[in-house]
């Protein structure tokens, strides 16, 4: 059974790609399971795992799949279900065959033949992930770094917004991460990761040619993928953005999305930082930049408070890592 990895820089449109997915009566798209980098390692690879190791996985993983990444965890609720999918598996137990054992599972209970992971983060585990799973499609998408630091700098405001997973802490940690040098250099390195990988099965869409022509774009995504196009999958909520409420009775593709850091939200210095940083893949991707004056103060005082918008966003984010020294690795890369 093939496998679809929706990846690519956080906030790039990978969620709304993977609603589009979800709506194709073949496609299963699960929320952010946050699996490669948070639950497994390259060091995991031939690690073998005990049957308790299996079941305590395989029920988190279950946890995930029916509640969400952020929602609160329960993992003993889901023991006897574990149980039963790791007794399926033959031979030694290791984390992938759980991975791979647990989506094939939850698209089967959802009527659904092909199972999509759309965490955004894979998109460093590309060689990795087809690796173990050579059947894989990999969909990236790539969006302006303009539009991304934008979303990025507005995120913490989706408590406010409908976002019922965005806790305080989720709150916090979205604002500390936000920093126009931190949030450039991890968009480079999104992009060179999914750049790096050359193969049949890695399609690359822009988010800005997906809003301004959603039938043509899909349906070549579905020609990728090897299935039927249908006008439906457009169909998403307007639900997700940081920029405005969510309308969950309000479906299809939302043209705004597009180039919206033209419409205000940025200053110029962080628009010019993030220019400066961009620049050379900003060209290679038709990504037009502004010519503007930044204002020397707020540049001293960005890099000023850089190393300690760093710390504190490293602080935070401990324990998304299970490797920190791989992962961060792969952002420097």
């Amino acid at each position: 059974m093939p496998f679809i990895f929706v990846a690519g820089n956080s906030r790039s449109g990978t969620t709304m790609m993977g609603r589009i997915l979800n709506n194709h009566e073949r496609v299963h798209t699960f929320p952010e399971i946050h699996f490669f980098e948070q639950l497994w390692s390259v060091n995991d690879k031939e690690k073998i795992l005990t049957r308790t190791e299996a079941n305590n996985l395989t029920a988190l993983l279950l946890n995930i799949s029916r509640e969400g990444y952020f929602a609160s965890r329960h993992v003993e609720d889901f023991h006897q279900e574990a149980k039963t999918i790791v007794d399926s598996i033959s031979g030694k137990l290791s984390s992938l065959k759980i991975f791979s054992a647990v989506i094939i599972s939850e698209a089967e209970r959802n009527g659904k033949a092909f199972p999509c992971d759309q965490t955004p983060q894979n998109v460093f585990y590309i060689r990795e992930i087809i690796e173990a799973f050579p059947e894989s499609f990999f969909i990236i998408m790539v969006r302006d770094p303009r539009d991304v630091l934008l979303s990025q700098k507005r995120k913490w405001r989706r408590r406010f917004l409908g976002g019922t997973h965005a806790t305080w802490y989720e709150t916090v940690r979205a604002w500390t991460n936000y920093h126009p040098i931190t949030i450039s250099k991890l968009w480079n390195s999104a992009i060179r990761a999914g750049q790096s990988v050359q193969d049949k099965k890695v399609m690359t869409v822009q988010f800005e040619l997906l809003v301004n022509d959603p039938d043509k774009i899909i349906a070549g995504i579905c020609r990728f993928l090897g299935i039927s196009f249908s006008y439906r999958l457009k169909e998403v909520p307007h639900v997700g953005s940081s920029s405005g409420a969510d309308k969950k009775d309000v479906k299809g593709i939302n043209t705004a999305r597009a180039q919206s850091w033209a419409r205000g939200g940025l200053n110029e210095t962080e628009i010019w930082l993030c220019q400066r940083s961009c620049a050379r893949l900003m060209n290679q991707l038709g990504y037009k930049r502004q010519n503007i004056s930044p204002n020397i103060f707020l540049i001293v005082f960005y890099y000023f408070i850089f190393p300690v918008k760093l710390g504190f966003a490293l602080l935070l984010n401990l324990h998304r890592m299970k490797n920190i020294a791989e992962t961060i690795k792969k952002r420097l890369r």
